[in-house]
């Protein structure tokens, strides 16, 4: 580690009165993980890292073989203002840590060293892959069930001063002060959903911002008595959320996917980028939209996506490609609108990125874009035009991830066999709960 980055890490503690450092990663499954050390511990972590059970987190080690290293990673550090003590003046900072086996190697069960491993090929191919999430999320007044929204408002509807709007505000500003730019935010379709987009950066760092953005939405809602979720749908007849994930290759300072003398403005490499995810958009589902809960949101009629195409306006397709601005040639980019804002986002972006890349390795051949509303095409009219769907539910994903060399070379052997049990265990617990619907409907009349 340069002298320079823990020159600057040690006078930030000295002078903003930090206290304590939290450690984080993440768990096969998303899920954040931390523990804090003082300052006096920081300098032999930087240089030795800190010790942990590795059994005790999902997806990672068996009992015998347990023994891991945190890393922390110095670029990484930040205070969380969350966090500050106003009476005490006591700050708390934190850092992401690249997870290591006791020889000093990559785990590679480590879902930061997944994406670190797929960035690495798209960079030996001369690539720099950037991504810019949507990540949507609701308000609800507490975690009980059935949730409470609180308020009733619709798409960018500007509502009286409210608690929504402070919250938002808040969590913005909290955002700003860790150095994650903001582009906008607004209200989303369904009552209590809110939007707000982070300007795009680089995967690694997008996916760093993408956790501490789910972590700060639900921290300052709890700190104002406010329960704020990412579960894909937690409402019944309303749209679910998404997390479409706009994302583009840069060679230097140049976007790949534009071409000025086509008429979408696309460049081959593009066409086949758009290409490799609609291919194995089936294959990548479990990655992206990783929950039961998930296939809920993922339904015609919610302005999910659903159906496999692409288009320029058209918002019912799987990809979109938004339409070019004049001398905005940085800003080509596609639009990838299945994910939602539950998974894990080292996954999500290395499984994106490698259908992408495997289109540009492989020539796939873009077809023609459909600007047609395909939630009004009757299934004969879909079939005849070539249109699939995504899997409908969790046990279909799984057994399309799981016979698919793409997803297994892009998680890794370890993460790919790990992540695939867990979701094989939560598809078996969701089939045979006995549900309140079935209870409701059946009931009295069988």
């Amino acid at each position: 580690m340069p002298e320079t980055d823990k020159e600057f890490i040690l006078k930030s503690i000295k002078d903003n009165n930090v206290k304590f450092i939290r450690l984080w990663f993440t768990d096969v499954l998303g899920f954040l993980k931390s523990f804090a050390i003082m300052p006096d511990e920081l300098i032999e972590a930087l240089h030795e890292g800190i010790g942990f059970d590795g059994s005790a987190i999902e997806g990672y080690a068996r009992v015998h073989e347990s023994d891991m290293i945190a890393m922390p990673d110095p670029s990484t550090f930040v205070i969380l203002p969350w966090r500050a003590k106003e009476e005490d003046g006591i700050n708390v900072a934190r850092m992401f840590c690249d997870i290591q086996k006791p020889d000093g190697k990559p785990f590679e069960g480590d879902p930061r060293y997944v994406l670190k491993r797929n960035l690495k090929k798209a960079a030996d191919l001369g690539f720099t892959f950037y991504v810019g999430p949507e990540l949507e999320y609701f308000y609800f007044k507490s975690s009980d069930v059935p949730p409470e929204v609180i308020d009733s408002g619709g798409y960018f509807d500007l509502t009286p001063l409210d608690i929504a709007s402070d919250l938002r505000r808040d969590t913005i500003l909290a955002l700003e002060k860790m150095g994650i730019s903001v582009e906008y935010s607004h209200h989303e379709v369904a009552p209590s959903q809110h939007e707000i987009d982070l300007r795009y950066m680089d995967a690694l760092t997008m996916a760093d911002a993408a956790m501490t953005y789910r972590l700060t939405v639900k921290e300052i809602a709890m700190k104002n008595g406010i329960y704020a979720t990412f579960m894909p749908k937690p409402l019944f007849g309303h749209n679910g959320n998404g997390m479409h994930t706009h994302q583009s290759l840069f060679e230097d300072e140049v976007n790949i996917f534009y071409d000025p003398g086509d008429k979408h403005h696309l460049s081959e490499k593009g066409k086949s980028y758009i290409a490799g995810l609609l291919k194995h958009a089936r294959e990548i589902s479990l990655v992206v939209a990783q929950w039961v809960n998930s296939y809920k949101r993922l339904v015609p009629g919610y302005e999910a996506p659903v159906y496999i195409s692409w288009a320029r306006t058209n918002r019912s397709t799987l990809v979109r490609v938004p339409i070019y601005k004049t001398g905005k040639e940085k800003s080509t980019r596609v639009e990838f609108r299945c994910p939602d804002p539950s998974c894990n986002p080292y996954l999500a972006f290395s499984v994106m990125l490698a259908a992408g890349l495997k289109g540009i390795e492989e020539g796939y051949e873009l077809p023609d874009p459909i600007e047609d509303d395909i939630f009004k095409m009757s299934q004969a009219e879909r079939e005849k035009r070539g249109i699939a769907s995504l899997p409908e539910n969790l046990g279909e994903a799984i057994a399309e991830a799981e016979k698919s060399s793409l997803v297994r070379e892009a998680l890794g052997e370890h993460v790919f066999e790990k992540f695939i049990e867990n979701k094989k265990l939560e598809w078996a617990e969701y089939i045979s709960h006995v549900s309140q619907f079935e209870l409701e409907k059946y009931l009295k009349i069988l």
